[in-house]
């Protein structure tokens, strides 16, 4: 079964009605946004039930989109916290890729700039790999980029997407380090992005994200996953009380090949490996769940199925 991404929005009276039918489908919801009377569910729908699940929005008032980047986690990196890099153009690349569905963080560097001096630590590259893709907003000069990035990107092993105030062509020249997607003409900026042919750069890097996702998805399939990143999610969502406490709009962050939970690993890391998922398989059994360099929260990473035999 492929289960595609979507995102419905429609009103909150009888919403229950579509969360119910996803269910009913074999889907599940990533995650649900209820702002005033409106309600957004990202969410992982079988492909073949797709237009059935726009017939019945269209009962309930509502419309169903493509979301590309429904159950993915990116990391937005900015070579510093400094106003020449924030809060424009990382911001704005962080917010557009939310609306495709994806979960965004911000990973402002503490010695990214300069091209001396630019740096990455050790902390800050754990925290870029434990996500599902890291999109570098790096600035406008070919010859700054050329000395920065093969520094910037030692020891990321995500797929890594370049944007940079150079076309395509010359971001694809200057980096020796080749990276898995390039998008040119979105460097550094002192406004919001307003205009049209901006707007179409920021679209432009949407889809270049998205496709090379969708590289990324091919390559799990030669060697899937013992179970379902969303499936696993439900599973810790029913089973652990404490994320019930969880003030964060994602208690629990899907990803590609696994999930990262909010709560204190020294505390609850032994609970999650005892849960069971089906038929006495346990989480630790398919997964290893492993500490967070990110709050010390916990990222649990699904085992394939060449290392378990067990698919659930």
């Amino acid at each position: 079964m492929i289960l595609e991404p979507v995102t419905y929005t429609g009103g909150v009276f009888k919403h229950e009605q579509m969360v119910e039918f996803i269910e009913d489908l074999g889907g599940y919801i990533i995650q649900r946004h209820v702002i005033a009377n409106e309600v957004v569910l990202q969410a992982l729908v079988p492909k073949e039930d797709i237009e059935q699940m726009r017939v019945l929005a269209k009962a309930l008032m509502g419309t169903v989109t493509a979301s590309p980047l429904v159950g993915t986690e990116i990391a937005v990196v900015s070579p510093s916290l400094e106003i020449h890099h924030l809060p424009h153009s990382t911001c704005d690349v962080a917010e557009y890729l939310r609306r495709f569905g994806a979960k965004t963080n911000v990973v402002g560097l503490a010695r990214g700039f300069g091209k001396r001096i630019a740096n990455l630590n050790v902390e800050e590259r754990d925290v870029i790999n434990e996500h599902d893709l890291a999109v570098y907003v790096l600035g406008n000069f070919e010859e700054c980029i050329h000395h920065k990035f093969g520094t910037l990107a030692k020891g990321i092993h995500v797929p890594i997407v370049l944007t940079g105030g150079p076309s395509k062509e010359a971001l694809m020249k200057c980096t020796e380090t080749p990276v898995q997607g390039y998008v040119g003409g979105l460097g550094r900026f002192m406004h919001r992005t307003k205009k049209p042919e901006e707007i179409a750069k920021l679209e432009e890097l949407a889809a270049e994200v998205a496709r090379v996702l969708d590289v990324r998805r091919e390559e799990i399939a030669k060697d899937p996953l013992s179970t379902m990143p969303p499936k696993l999610m439900d599973v810790i969502v029913e089973k652990m009380e404490p994320l019930e406490e969880v003030t964060s709009p994602t208690p629990v962050t899907v990803q590609m090949t696994g999930i990262r939970v909010k709560l204190p690993y020294e505390l609850y890391a032994t609970q999650i490996r005892k849960l069971e998922i089906e038929d006495g398989i346990l989480i630790g059994d398919i997964c290893e769940v492993l500490p967070c360099r990110m709050r010390n929260y916990i990222v649990v990473r699904i085992k394939p199925y060449s290392e378990t035999k067990i698919i659930v």
